[in-house]
């Protein structure tokens, strides 16, 4: 077994749809990134990446590269969880939480559970997604952006 973390930020803008464990969420502004900008995939993949000793999401994918223009943030996860069996492992657990003042995160976590769970080939009770918000303190409380932490339990497979 290993134990990876992630942690993302983006800025929050006008003109953006907002992409957030994977479903577009409607709120009056986006999250500006070379990707979709899915602030708490992102997380994920470097705790992922990081358990496994990948490196990061910014390595494999990185942001100067047309082919990663206005990705589908799922695609990538998708995309990790095969790097990651290459060295013979697989996803035990994730744990994550979502920094935002707005849009309120916790009515659409179980649309964001079973969403990672179909891309990630994993149960939904293995996938844990907390949201907090930063108490109007910070980036953050101001509604400049959002940020994300995850933790990643990867096990070989037998």
């Amino acid at each position: 077994m290993r134990i990876g973390m992630g942690y993302d930020v983006h800025q929050l803008v006008e003109g953006r749809e907002l992409w957030l464990g994977g479903i577009k969420i409607e709120h009056s502004l986006g999250l500006l990134g070379h990707s979709d900008a899915d602030v708490l995939i992102h997380a994920i993949c470097d705790a992922l990446l990081g358990a496994a000793n990948m490196r990061d999401i910014g390595y494999h994918f990185p942001d100067t590269s047309a082919d990663t223009l206005d990705i589908d943030s799922k695609i990538l996860l998708r995309k990790v969880i095969e790097l990651i069996a290459t060295k013979g492992y697989h996803v035990g657990n994730i744990d994550a939480t979502v920094c935002a003042q707005r849009p309120k995160i916790n009515p659409h976590i179980p649309a964001m559970k079973a969403c990672l769970a179909k891309v990630m080939g994993i149960d939904e009770d293995d996938i844990s997604i907390k949201a907090t918000t930063t108490e109007r303190l910070g980036f953050v409380g101001k509604e400049e952006g959002m940020s994300a932490y995850a933790v990643a339990l990867i096990q070989k497979i037998r």
